[in-house]
């Protein structure tokens, strides 16, 4: 079986792989154009986020059997007609979870107890502590909104902050601190986004949202920077409704995840006191690139010997 490695991933996918038998090409300095002229010449593919695989790219892939996605969003990927062409998909969600719930603490963390700016005032040899004083994490009513991989884990993590969690999940049933959309929006100090990006999810922080929440609450996302719609970020913390933001990934951020395209609501965000911003490191860690490659060298090997 031949494998296409599109982006790169850990090598201990790459030597698992190899071990068991198939033929692993690297084409990480072909372009999508190059790519779709030898496409079907392999049974397998391997992406992160360099290009979109679309209609077009899967019916050039005859032979193809499998996509693996190196990490957890697959908002890339049309799986629906993959799926009529019987090619599977699967990510490497569990391989992350752990490394996106301990960013999306230390985010909250920071912004609650004045961090980065009382660092930043350090710096410049300013001493100011009534200025910074900070709120804690404890007696905080925290709402997750998605409770799979990555919101599951959080809320492991936050047991033991003496915080109330309430979660909520559309497509699960009988999970661990169940509450309805409205329970978070009603009693929430805090929300935090752990949900893919779908028709459904996208711009689901927005102005109504916002005008439904029974009072000023912080956000956090780590899941996909379009899940927000940035003006209503920016209209919600010029209002008050809105205490301060937690931000991993961006609306104006290229499909490569790579960068982001700058613009005026960018530069409100980049300067505001209110806001943590990180560039879309969440779930990228040492630990997670090895766990995400252990995970899809797991998924494959046992997808093709069910084959």
């Amino acid at each position: 079986m031949k494998i296409i490695f599109i982006d790169s991933t850990h090598p201990k996918l790459n030597e698992d792989l190899k071990s068991r038998g198939f033929i692993c090409d690297q084409a990480f300095d072909k372009s999508k154009s190059e790519i779709l002229k030898i496409i079907m010449n392999y049974d397998g593919l391997v992406i992160r986020s360099r290009f979109k695989i679309d209609k077009t790219f899967i019916n050039a892939a005859n032979k193809l059997k499998f996509i693996a996605r190196a990490g957890s969003g697959t908002e890339n990927i049309d799986i629906k007609y993959a799926d009529k062409k019987n090619i599977k998909c699967f990510n490497a969600a569990e391989g992350n979870r752990q490394a996106v719930a301990e960013h999306a603490l230390a985010m909250i963390l920071n912004l609650l107890n004045n961090i980065r700016v009382s660092d930043q005032e350090m710096r410049k040899g300013i001493w100011n502590r009534e200025k910074n004083r900070g709120f804690e994490l404890s007696g905080k009513t925290i709402g997750i909104i998605g409770f799979g991989n990555t919101g599951s884990s959080f809320a492991k993590i936050l047991e033991n902050f003496n915080v109330k969690i309430l979660a909520y999940d559309k497509y699960k049933n009988n999970y661990k601190f169940k509450s309805s959309l409205g329970e978070i929006l009603a009693n929430s100090d805090i929300i935090s986004l752990h949900i893919p990006l779908t028709d459904e999810t996208k711009y689901l922080v927005n102005k109504d949202f916002i005008d439904k929440a029974k009072k000023p609450f912080y956000i956090i996302n780590t899941s996909r920077g379009q899940c927000i719609e940035t003006k209503a970020l920016i209209k919600g913390i010029k209002n008050k409704q809105i205490l301060g933001a937690c931000l991993d990934v961006f609306e104006q951020e290229k499909n490569s995840f790579e960068r982001i395209r700058g613009n005026a609501s960018l530069k409100y965000l980049i300067e505001s006191n209110k806001t943590i911003l990180t560039p879309h490191i969440a779930g990228w860690t040492f630990e997670s690139n090895y766990k995400i490659a252990e995970k899809l060298s797991e998924k494959i090997i046992n997808h093709v010997e069910k084959s």
